[in-house]
Formats: C-alpha cells, structure tokens, sequence
C-alpha cells in the first residue's frame, strides 16, 4: 500500500555516509526531509545534493535534520562528495544512505517492489521514480511527499517554505494561503468560530468571505 500523508514514516536501519543510524532515533524530537537520487554521479542530482548543502544552516535553524538516500554504495557516496564539492563549492555533512538493495527505496514505494538487480547493474533510468522528497514531523509522521521527474531540478527554497508553513500550522488555528511567505498573513481555520477566534486572534483579522478570515500570526 502507497505511503500516505499522515503515516508513520517506517522505521530502517542503515548504512550511510556518517555511520550506521536508525532513522526513528536520527529524527527523535525534530522535523526531518528525507530525499531520494536514482544514482550518483549523475548532473542534476550533483546540483541537488550542494544545493542543499549550502542551505543546511537554514534546514537546521527550523530544527530539520536532514538525510539523502540513492541506490548505491556509501563508498560511492563518499567519491561523489568530492564531485558534489567541486560543482557547488559545498561540502555535504549531512548523512546519505548507501541503499544498494533498494530496501529503502521499497520501504517507502520509491520503486517497484519487484525491482531487482545490484546498484552497479542498475541506470539511473532504471530508478528514475526515486525522486522524492519526504517531510516528516516530529510525530514522526508523513506530512509532505513530492516526486520530481529526472529532468527538473527540485526547488528547496519552497520546501523550506512548506517546512515554515507547516510548523506554524502545527502550532496555531490557521492554514497558509497560495503563495504564502512568512510574515504574510494566514488563514484562521473555517472551523473557528468567530467567537472562539476573538480568544486565539485578539489582534483581530481581515474577512474577505465568510470562510475567509485572514490575520497576521507569528
């Protein structure tokens, strides 16, 4: 069955770049992005893994941890590090999973649970659907999944974004409307009262519709 938002992320033990970790205990108490590759050394995922790279003290400044996964070998990983360095001028530190199984990648319905084969047989044509990105929450459950084609290079700015709306959403009776930043004004929740809103937002809100009320929070 396909994971869905509001799971439980599963739990796994690997192998990965910065030593053996068990993924329930590497999140234990924060937020987390967990994000997939086809195969290393490959152009736009090179790009990716310095991307992030470079914006890892944004991840950890929402308390993120953040962890990569491709279907190959950490020793593999490790040679691509140099590679991802000299493209981006980034160092990655932060963990990526040697997934030469696909365990992983089955685990969590990256790929085709009667995939077979070793990594070094495999093309990244071969796994072009791991090309997720996995949000997951403290309670340790599902709270964004996104898939990327091969050809498109993900925008982490905007999953910081969704990260920023939903730990404000996590805390406060709102939703974020489309193309939220914060510091713009939220949406109270359509199950608020007004009265029940007047004790959360003595600020006071905007209504543009009845089921539209919108407020400044922080």
């Amino acid at each position: 069955m396909a994971l869905q938002l509001g799971d439980i992320a599963p739990d796994f033990e690997a192998d990965t770049t910065e030593g053996r970790i068990k993924f329930h205990d590497y999140i234990e108490g924060g937020w987390a992005v967990l994000f997939s590759h086809p195969k290393d050394f490959t152009p736009v995922c090179t790009t990716e893994l310095g991307a992030v790279a470079i914006k890892a003290p944004e991840f950890a400044k929402r308390g993120v941890k953040l962890l990569g996964i491709s279907i190959d070998s950490v020793d593999d990983h490790l040679r691509w590090k140099q590679d991802i360095k000299d493209v981006t001028g980034a160092d990655v530190k932060y963990p990526m999973i040697g997934d030469s199984e696909m365990t992983v990648a089955k685990l969590y319905g990256m790929i085709h649970p009667n995939a077979s084969g070793t990594a070094k047989s495999r093309t990244a044509a071969d796994n072009a659907t791991v090309r997720n990105v996995f949000v997951i929450g403290p309670d340790k459950r599902v709270k964004l999944i996104l898939t990327y084609p091969m050809s498109t290079g993900r925008n982490f700015d905007e999953i910081l974004r969704v990260i920023d709306s939903l730990q404000l959403t996590a805390t406060k009776s709102v939703a974020t409307p489309a193309d939220w930043k914060p510091g713009e004004k939220a949406i109270i929740l359509a199950s608020i009262s007004d009265d029940a809103a007047k004790e959360k937002f003595p600020q006071g809100w905007n209504t543009l519709k009845p089921y539209l009320r919108l407020v400044d929070v922080k």
